[in-house]
């Protein structure tokens, strides 16, 4: 992924029979998609003509010129990219997703341990999920008590890797 375009969802299948499509979201909610008129879909320019949130971390979008359950369905994995000048500015507490990814993971000694593999949230708070470099993975609370960063790296207790 260039580092200068973030993916703010990615569609995860067919919605109904008239082209909708089900995604899911890299963003708070979805009415910070609704702010873009284009994305670029691997390539493929997608205009949305709608979108409404659905259950958490989902919404039901339509984009113009996909109007049956096939054409949907052809975008199922589809990632929905903005140039990063489109976004608006950080407030403190915010990152993009896209800064993390494959970001080198190191115990407290600065030893390297794995890469951040993806970021996940499932209601608490956010959370690393970390490749090992010794194999395997594991999950750990993206939290300021448990990691701190470093430069390009991120630092966490070799406790949470186990």
């Amino acid at each position: 992924m260039a580092a200068d375009m973030i993916m703010l969802a990615a569609v995860a299948g067919a919605h109904g029979i008239r082209g909708e499509v089900r995604l899911k979201l890299f963003t708070d909610a979805a009415e910070n998609l609704a702010r873009h008129a284009r994305f670029d879909a691997g390539g493929r320019a997608l205009v949305l003509k709608s979108i409404r949130p659905d259950k958490p971390g989902t919404a039901v979008a339509k984009f113009e010129n996909i109007n049956d359950r096939n054409a949907a369905e052809a975008l199922r994995g589809v990632q929905l990219m903005v140039p990063r000048t489109a976004l608006p500015p950080l407030e403190d507490g915010e990152y993009y997703i896209a800064d993390y990814l494959g970001m080198v993971v190191a115990d407290e000694t600065g030893a390297p341990v794995g890469t951040v593999r993806a970021i996940e949230n499932f209601g608490a708070s956010d959370i690393l999920d970390i490749t090992l470099d010794a194999g395997g993975t594991v999950m750990v609370p993206f939290v300021a008590n448990v990691v701190r960063e470093d430069g390009a790296r991120l630092l966490i207790d070799r406790a949470w890797l186990a």
